[in-house]
This record gives C-alpha cells, sequence and structure tokens, in this order.
C-alpha cells in the first residue's frame, strides 16, 4: 500500500512542475497561441511575396467591379458631398445584390471579355519568361566554358 501512494505523489508532482506559474505569464494561452500564429503569417506572406514583375498584366475586374466603375460615377453624380470610399462601395454593394441576373448579364459578358484577353496576354507574359529563363541558362554555360577554355590556354590548371 505505501508503495502506491509513493506513487500517485509522484504523478502529483510532476502535474504541478508542468503547470506555469500563473503569475509568470503574461498572456493566456489562447492569446499566446494566437500571436504564435500571427507571427507565423508574417513571415510565410515575407518570404511568399517576393519580387514584382512590373510587366506581369493585372488580373481582369470580376463582373461586380465591372459594374461598380459605371456605378461610382453615377453615385458621385447623384451625391457630390459624399467623398468616402466606403459609402460609394457600400451604396454599389446594395445595388449589385438587388440587381437581377438579367440586369447583371451585360457586366458578366464585359468580364468574361476581358478575362479572355488576360488569358491571352498572360500566355504570351508566360513564353516570354519561358525564354528569357532559357537565355539566361545558356548564358550562363557559355560563361562557364569561356572561361574553362581561358584556363586550358593559360596552362594555369591549378588542381590539387
Amino acid at each position: 500500500m505505501k508503495a502506491t501512494k509513493g506513487k500517485v505523489d509522484t504523478r502529483k508532482g510532476k502535474k504541478e512542475e508542468l503547470k506555469p506559474v500563473v503569475e509568470d505569464r503574461t498572456l493566456g494561452k489562447r492569446k499566446a497561441a494566437i500571436k504564435a500564429d500571427n507571427s507565423r503569417k508574417k513571415l510565410t506572406k515575407k518570404v511568399k511575396l517576393g519580387k514584382k514583375d512590373a510587366n506581369k498584366p493585372k488580373r481582369p475586374p470580376s463582373a461586380f467591379f465591372v459594374f461598380l466603375e459605371e456605378f461610382r460615377t453615377i453615385y458621385k453624380q447623384e451625391h457630390p458631398n459624399v467623398k468616402a470610399v466606403s459609402a460609394v462601395g457600400k451604396a454599389g454593394g446594395e445595388k449589385w445584390k438587388s440587381l437581377s441576373s438579367a440586369e447583371k448579364a451585360p457586366y458578366e459578358a464585359k468580364a468574361a471579355k476581358r478575362k479572355s484577353e488576360y488569358e491571352k496576354l498572360i500566355a504570351a507574359y508566360n513564353k516570354k519568361q519561358d525564354n528569357t529563363d532559357e537565355e539566361e541558362e545558356e548564358s550562363e554555360k557559355s560563361k562557364s566554358n569561356v572561361n574553362e577554355d581561358d584556363e586550358e590556354e593559360t596552362g594555369e590548371n591549378f588542381h590539387l
């Protein structure tokens, strides 16, 4: 019986050691976990962003944004005093939701047309990028070949 008491006591002791003292913590468990997740997200975003190519075509607007282009001009004419972008966006969103599918059709058609144009542009852009990558690889190979030829001509091969 004494042996089992001793085991129970040691288990309690281990549990107490594992629990952090509340006074030592500045944040709760959930807040600390959220903070850690946010810091990871920031790191991954920075790594993913990298360099942006200025020559890459921009993505086409959706049907809603095509609608919003026209709606902005109308809204600004009707409400010249309202200068908040958020107010225009909210009003545009409400108007878009109230439109029927037949009324949305012309905007969707324009968006589809812009998307097809974008796909052509991006295909040409990707083709151009592939060509430049191949040229860079060839230039690196030619540089290494030139350096090897120079060493052979001068007789300066320093192989250990």
